[in-house]
């Protein structure tokens, strides 16, 4: 079996002393690739100078919502050349989070179109962050999002009617250990009625480990087998069908390469 971990913050301190030891468990389990996302110009170098140590582990660069008050020409032009770099496949995570509004919300529309547009410049695709903020990140993508579809929905938390739209507009919906929590009713609904080929998976470690595993505080790329046999079961799927459909998705929309 072979997994992708679309999502991880391999760089936050539960993770970054021995990243090493968590990404050979993380193989052992059956998860061999990886991309570890930025949220911040420091965060995005240290996504980068990961993905450059260890083979199979990519970077995205970007910077949340949270800092989105951050954000100028200076930082663009930072995550701009940061995007150049060999083992960069994405832009973000960006997007809009109006559930805790640490940035204002002018500023997060404003850093999201930024991203979006220095994504389209670099033909590379978006790590989307929502978070009570669905309709105005749908406008935001409207106006100033890629061509192509080339847009993922990270840790899906909407209902199957929000799900429908962003499949109605060629993005892909990435889910997490939330999914199998038990008052999760809502998420599993909609991974129901999104087409294999249009699913990731995605730990959003250090946060948020599965069931069976919730007690496990810091969460890491091997769980992410848990989500994938939940979400195969859910799915009517035997789990190396599932694994093998939602990895070429995640290969061909960041451009991964084909390796065993």
């Amino acid at each position: 079996m072979e997994l992708i971990d679309t999502h991880c913050h391999l760089s936050f301190e539960q993770l970054a002393p021995d990243v090493a030891a968590v990404l050979k468990r993380s193989k052992q389990a059956g998860v061999t690739s990886w991309i570890t996302v930025g949220t911040d110009i420091e965060d995005s170098k240290k996504a980068v100078e990961l993905a450059d140590r260890f083979d199979r582990l990519y970077a995205a660069v970007g910077i949340h919502p949270h800092q989105a008050g951050q954000v100028g020409p200076q930082t663009i032009e930072q995550l701009r050349e940061l995007a150049k770099e060999v083992n960069v496949v994405a832009v973000g995570e960006t997007g809009l989070d109006f559930h805790y509004n640490f940035s204002e919300q002018a500023d997060q529309r404003r850093a999201f179109a930024a991203h979006l547009q220095l994504a389209g410049e670099l033909n590379l695709p978006v790590i989307v962050h929502s978070r009570d903020a669905f309709d105005d990140t749908i406008e935001v993508l409207e106006r100033f999002g890629p061509d192509g579809g080339k847009v993922v929905f990270h840790c899906f938390s909407g209902s199957p009617e929000q799900a429908e739209q962003l499949l109605e507009r060629g993005y892909y919906i990435s889910f997490t250990g939330v999914a199998t929590f038990k008052n999760a009713e809502t998420i599993r609904q909609s991974a129901k009625i999104v087409p294999v080929e249009r699913v990731m998976l995605e730990t959003d470690c250090p946060y948020m480990s599965p069931e069976p595993m919730r007690k496990q505080k810091v969460n890491e790329p091997a769980l992410m087998v848990h989500t994938a046999r939940f979400l195969a079961e859910l799915k009517g799927m035997p789990l190396a069908d599932f694994a093998a459909a939602v990895t070429a998705a995640s290969k061909a929309f960041f451009n991964l390469p084909d390796v065993a």
